[in-house]
């Protein structure tokens, strides 16, 4: 281990070398390199694989790797859950839609914001006291574990795989707008970086990546309001008066419907970011790292407040790129677009308006950080459904060692490493917030459907649970595909099969409606065995009686 961060390291420190050299290998991206950002990512990068090198200590055992032991606080477990939800998506998509489309492009901000509420109050303190490592845990409490981690794990890796494609393509578009490199170049560096975070750090490394980032992204986005109120002397009435008369839709930008235009679009968004927050397999993951109940829900408390703040500074820094942007000659062309990129690199464009190459250089480390922190959370989820769920208590079912366990996992965060780098490429110029928003979809239409349910519902079965939950997700997924993003503008083809890019309003209530109808028509021995253990399962929800059972030290 010790032989492997030394050559990354002696690797990183010749990073602007190999920087320099790719500029000059590809004429069609040269950008002047910019030293203060080149400096403060090196910087970053050796700091989190000094984390990295000392987490490894830690990270023998599978309690170890997947939740830390369950030994962080709740301060802690919120700030990592803010660093983990405060993703490229929020800081670069949220900025960027604001930016071309008003004051529409808030419905991001407020539709993830909406569901935190909903996993206070109904999930996490439940979470923590029924579950171990992963998502399916839950699911499998009462049901017969096999089908139930299949379609749970299924699902999961399902909604993990389109949230790395938002972060592929910021880390990509970030690190060309920094140093100059191919596109391809740059996913290819960052799903390296995941694969040593996740497989030599695991949860350890991940939650102090998570902390880190959370704390400069928030100070970062705080300094960018600060300085955009100033420059209007903190009169907001000017400052959406300057906005109204640079954007090219006028006072358009003031009302909703540029965005999402029709009503069904606009409900079916706001479900999925809803609804899907609570149903995120990387986020659900987190209430397993600390100790119990009441550190789980001081986690939402803090996450809540410091993402809520969070998306307030979007606001007005998404804002503030109109006002000190369009119309100014070194950044934007006549038409209004950014000269050189697209819309999703706004945020790092406008830092260089307000604070030159030093702010540029920082807010690229951190709009850095933030993607390695995201993609690090995703990866252990990813390879818990895979290793946890799959492979142990499917393939193995449920006996096996603990250093084969350890192999298979890490073998899946590098597995998964190499699928994000493809995607990242392939979908290179989706919007990053939307492409999330797909992933939200995904996760609102099955796993909160099966989240709810088996939490609160004593008639649900394994049945029920199975087969509602398959065709919910084969019928999202279709509908994702064959949607305008995905058919049209993914594959290329000249119009959608289906009309509508958010498919939650149809898909969600048909997954809770089969799971309903198939769980009531259930009259198998197996039903009875599910619902009979309702009770055992609803009192350890309620009391975190035996919680201590689902920490292996």
């Amino acid at each position: 281990m010790k032989k492997i961060i030394i050559l990354l390291l002696s690797q990183i420190i010749l990073l602007p070398n190999l920087f320099a050299a790719a500029i000059e290998l590809d004429n069609t991206q040269k950008s002047e390199i910019n030293i203060t950002a080149i400096i403060m990512f090196i910087v970053f990068v050796l700091a989190t694989l000094g984390i990295t090198y000392f987490s490894n200590k830690k990270s023998k055992s599978t309690s170890s790797f997947y939740t830390a032991g369950g030994n962080i606080t709740g301060l802690q477990n919120g700030t990592a859950i803010a660093g983990d939800f405060m993703s490229a998506a929020s800081f670069l998509g949220i900025t960027a839609l604001v930016f071309t489309n008003g004051f529409d492009g808030l419905i991001y901000s407020i539709g993830f914001l909406a569901g935190w509420p909903i996993i206070l109050f109904l999930i996490a303190e439940k979470f923590r006291n029924l579950g171990k490592f992963t998502f399916a845990d839950i699911t499998a409490y009462r049901l017969e574990a096999k089908p139930i981690r299949i379609i749970s794990a299924i699902s999961a890796l399902s909604v993990i795989i389109f949230y790395l494609i938002a972060q592929m393509v910021g880390a990509g578009q970030l690190i060309q707008v920094l140093f100059g490199l191919d596109y391809i170049i740059a996913v290819v560096l960052v799903g390296i970086l995941m694969i040593c975070y996740v497989v030599f750090g695991g949860m350890h490394a991940t939650t102090w990546v998570q902390i880190i980032k959370a704390i400069l992204l928030l100070g970062g986005a705080s300094f960018m309001a600060f300085m955009i109120l100033y420059h209007t002397k903190f009169n907001l009435s000017d400052f959406f008066n300057s906005a109204i008369k640079h954007h090219k839709e006028g006072i358009a930008i003031m009302s909703p419907g540029s965005f999402v235009k029709d009503p069904i679009s606009a409900i079916s968004l706001g479900l999925a970011l809803m609804f899907g927050t609570a149903g995120l397999p990387h986020i659900l993951m987190r209430f397993f790292t600390v100790k119990d109940a009441k550190e789980a829900r001081k986690s939402v408390f803090y996450a809540t407040t410091l993402i809520g703040y969070f998306y307030v500074l979007t606001f007005i820094i998404g804002f503030g790129a109109i006002v000190l942007l369009l119309g100014n000659a070194e950044f934007t062309n006549a038409d209004g677009s950014l000269k050189g990129i697209g819309s999703n690199m706004v945020a790092i464009i406008l830092a260089e308006a307000i604070g030159g190459n030093i702010f540029l250089g920082f807010i690229s480390a951190v709009a850095f950080a933030t993607i390695l922190a995201v993609v690090s959370g995703l990866a252990i989820s990813g390879a818990g459904a895979i290793s946890h769920d799959l492979f142990v208590n499917c393939v193995k079912g449920g006996n096996c060692d603990k250093k084969l366990e350890m192999r298979v996992t890490k073998g899946a965060t590098i597995g998964l490493g190499i699928l994000a780098i493809i995607l990242g490429i392939v979908f290179e110029k989706q919007n990053v917030a939307f492409t999330v928003g797909l992933a939200f979809a995904i996760a609102a239409s099955v796993n909160f459907p099966i989240l709810l349910l088996c939490i609160y519902w004593k008639n649900l079965t394994t049945r029920g649970t199975f087969i509602g939950g398959i065709c919910g997700l084969i019928v999202v997924l279709t509908l994702v595909i064959l949607s305008p993003s995905i058919w049209v503008k993914s594959f290329g083809f000249d119009k959608a099969i289906f009309p509508y890019d958010h498919p939650a309003i149809f898909t969600m209530p048909l997954t809770f409606f089969l799971i309903w109808l198939f769980s009531i028509t259930d009259n198998s021995h197996r039903a009875k065995i599910d619902r009979d253990g309702f009770e055992a399962q609803d009192f350890r929800a309620q009391s975190g009686i035996g919680i201590s059972e689902a920490i292996e030290h």
